[in-house]
């Protein structure tokens, strides 16, 4: 296939449309990306045409309503699957929260992580199992990032009670993509619930929600997506929705008899909505979205972020004083690396250094190392720039 960057005059114009990119070399979209200027002016239009038709009345709704479908409607194009199975959240926390406090734990019951999770998550599944006396183990994934079968690791450690196992699509710490549609099928034939954080998934690789058959898929849209922060959402299974009770209960989530009584649940993702939607970010995601569907399809955009990162991914593995985590190239746009003495303030060290340059990247804690995320519009010559610059540290420290 054709690499969707041959053209540098298109490649360049694309980019003119993220206005933070013009001051700075980024590495850091698997933290949060930078919003192009139309969802931006989207998210600023949307406010002041509300403010204009009065923020709180019946045309508010009636614009309101079809603006937040359409936003919907979107989200669920970029991950092939219905709309009615996407419910609205801020961020991926909090619809792993969704997915988590919904399930009618039990005492005894078994709940299973990876050792790559965030801690976000950690701390969820610890206060679940202090709550309700439910077990929570954690198989080591981190391991077979380079050998090892990590369906295998995730068979071993599941056990007959074990009720919900939550792992994370693209490991956010090494970039190692795990083969889902193996593991669905495991957790399927254990009778175990699977809820996906997405964090670093969503606007990365290309998906099928609902060929892939995941009961739960946790996504934000301001990491590789591009959107404003506070926009993300939750994929619920419709077969899985009916055993997944609500968390936050608000009036968007129910349904109301003619005297405003609530008289039961919305059948579909909007049940676990509260109230209030920050409906201007959504449309500002929806642009994002849209800007990205222009530039090529989710497998080109995957195909091109590869190829970068693989990219990068050579080029420091040629440096003496450099080690990749991985030892081939990445299966995803996350590139983690060590310098060789792998100290954790040296690689403080080698970051801040970087952003002296203008050029961001960040650290991880667990494995320590560097972290270095490249999009499909990453220019070579930004990675060459990077290099450079670890090469120059390199040799003054």
């Amino acid at each position: 296939m054709t690499s969707i960057s041959a053209s540098p005059i298109k490649l360049h114009r694309h980019r003119e449309q993220f206005p933070a990119l013009a001051n700075k070399t980024y590495f850091n979209y698997g933290g949060q990306g930078p919003m192009p200027q139309r969802a931006m002016d989207a998210i600023a239009q949307t406010q002041a045409h509300v403010q204009h038709i009065g923020p709180f009345g019946n045309d508010a709704y009636r614009w309101i309503a079809p603006q937040t479908q359409a936003a919907r409607e979107a989200i669920a194009s970029e991950l092939n699957a219905p709309s009615e199975t996407i419910t609205l959240t801020q961020n991926v926390t909090v619809g792993c929260n969704i997915a988590m406090w919904g399930i009618q734990w039990r005492a005894g019951d078994h709940l299973l992580l990876s050792d790559c999770e965030h801690p976000g998550v950690i701390a969820a599944a610890q206060e679940i199992s202090r709550r309700f006396a439910v077990e929570v183990t954690t198989c080591p994934l981190k391991v077979t990032l380079n050998q090892g079968d990590p369906v295998k690791v995730i068979t071993q450690h599941l056990r007959a009670n074990t009720r919900l196992v939550i792992l994370s699509h693209v490991l956010w710490n090494t970039g190692q993509v795990l083969p889902l549609d193996k593991i669905v099928e495991v957790c399927r034939n254990n009778h175990s619930a699977l809820l996906i954080d997405a964090a670093q998934s969503a606007g990365l690789l290309p998906l099928n929600l609902t060929e892939l058959g995941i009961d739960f898929y946790a996504f934000t849209g301001h990491k590789w997506l591009c959107g404003p922060a506070g926009a993300g959402g939750l994929y619920v299974r419709p077969e899985a929705r009916e055993n997944l009770k609500p968390t936050f209960i608000g009036l968007n989530g129910i349904v109301v008899d003619s005297q405003s009584q609530p008289i039961g649940w919305l059948p579909d993702g909007r049940r676990y909505e509260v109230s209030t939607l920050a409906y201007p970010l959504y449309l500002g995601l929806k642009e994002a979205i849209a800007i990205h569907q222009q530039w090529g399809t989710s497998q080109e955009r995957y195909e091109q972020i590869c190829q970068n990162s693989e990219y990068l991914w050579r080029q420091l593995i040629a440096l003496p004083d450099i080690k990749c985590l991985r030892t081939s190239p990445p299966e995803s746009g996350i590139v983690s690396f060590q310098l060789i003495n792998n100290q954790p303030q040296t690689h403080l060290k080698l970051v801040e250094f970087l952003e002296s340059q203008k050029i961001l990247t960040r650290t991880i804690a667990d494995p320590s190392c560097i972290r270095a995320t490249v999009h499909y519009f990453t220019l070579e010559s930004e990675i060459d720039l990077l290099v450079e610059t670890i090469q120059s540290f390199c040799k003054t420290s």
